[in-house]
């Protein structure tokens, strides 16, 4: 899917993008560990519920590996209830856990040196992980360079006309791949820059007027 006005477009976004908000320096964790524990929690959810359940395992110093797979299922779900739907991801994070301590010996250092189609592979294979959040943390905990597609991303390519809105997950992310450098942080950086732009103008009902992408919206739009 390489394509000259491809990379251009992308680029061109980015650039914008990047002038108008600055670094991101996204995901926000103090350790890989919890950086992979909130991309669990962050599905269905606002960050800010994610947050108060980082920092509920924190006050119980639990924000490590064998000390959060050590605790029974109830207080788990007990610490971890601000994000919503925590019986399901209480199950979720279990699993990911057992695979942590099973295959890596509870090391995400470990893991992080094991090739990237291995770990995704992996990571898709376990309850509760799909693409999405498998790549969130290949490149955010364990700095993969595979890019993150969500729900911002679809909406505002698809308005810019870069892609189609039916493409699958991995259509689009092999778009973003295909036509620039694999790079973690320039992944890191763009994918915080779209969630950014997503949130702030290209919502539902979009505000354009004063989007920092308005300049490349196609003539009628």
């Amino acid at each position: 899917m390489i394509s000259q006005n491809a990379t251009a477009a992308l680029t061109a976004f980015y650039d914008a993008l990047e002038q108008f908000y600055g670094p991101r320096n996204w995901w926000p964790g103090d350790t890989p560990f919890e950086v992979a524990v909130g991309a669990i929690l962050t599905q269905n959810t606002s960050w800010s519920n994610v947050e108060k359940c980082i920092a509920m395992i924190k006050q119980h110093d639990c924000m490590d590996p064998r000390r959060l797979t050590a605790l029974p299922e109830e207080k788990l779900k007990t610490l971890i209830r601000s994000s919503g739907y925590y019986n399901q991801k209480a199950k979720k994070l279990i699993g990911f856990l057992d695979f942590l301590n099973k295959e890596y010996d509870s090391d995400m250092d470990t893991m992080k040196r094991v090739p990237l189609e291995k770990l995704r592979s992996q990571l898709l294979a376990l309850h509760g992980i799909g693409p999405e959040t498998a790549d969130s943390i290949l490149l955010y905990a364990l700095d993969k360079p595979v890019f993150v597609v969500d729900a911002y991303t679809r909406r505002v390519l698809s308005r810019h006309h870069l892609i189609d809105p039916a493409y699958d997950y991995e259509t689009i992310r092999l778009f973003f791949e295909d036509n620039l450098d694999r790079d973690v942080r320039l992944y890191n950086e763009y994918h915080a820059l779209i969630v950014n732009v997503g949130k702030d103008f290209c919502r539902t009902k979009p505000c354009c007027e004063v989007c920092p992408l308005r300049p490349f919206l196609s003539a009628g739009q």
